[in-house]
């Protein structure tokens, strides 16, 4: 898919979501979805700090001719930042709003940089175009877990 396209469908899903996530009272945001899993505030928090960490991949990567990126303490983000005590509506319009902003930035990638190689912790390297198509693919997967992907998704 090229830049532009997943802009327009990430904008299409976080208008979509939002809608959902909006008819979430607080009360129910705080539950968890799963026995011992996380509650819906905590998935948001984490793909907040997912439109956060690849914000500064996309960026970074367009700036050099590779990328090395530290790996991701899902489970530490969580405990520092406490997306359980956080507002819902502060988190609902943060999420909208950054990727809302992400999608201006992957409609801006430069052409040439979408094959620099980018590694992230141990992983094998993969490509600034990867990076950018598995952050809608990543954001769906939590989507559908909280009850607020579009329809069809």
């Amino acid at each position: 898919m090229d830049t532009v396209a997943l802009s327009a469908e990430l904008l299409r899903v976080v208008n979509s979501a939002e809608e959902n996530l909006r008819r979430i009272s607080a009360e129910e945001s705080k539950a968890p979805m799963l026995a011992g899993g996380w509650s819906r505030r905590q998935v948001l928090g984490h793909l907040i700090d997912s439109a956060s960490n690849n914000h500064q991949r996309f960026v970074r990567a367009s700036l050099a001719d590779s990328l090395d990126f530290p790996a991701y303490d899902q489970n530490g983000c969580a405990r520092v930042q406490a997306p359980q005590e956080a507002d819902w509506s502060l988190l609902v319009a943060l999420w909208a709003n950054y990727n809302r902003y992400l999608a201006h930035v992957i409609a801006h990638l430069p052409l040439a940089k979408l094959d620099v190689p980018c590694r992230i912790g141990q992983n094998e390297p993969v490509t600034l175009k990867f990076l950018a198509e598995d952050y809608l693919t990543h954001m769906l997967h939590h989507l559908r877990q909280i009850g607020a992907a579009p329809p069809g998704e």
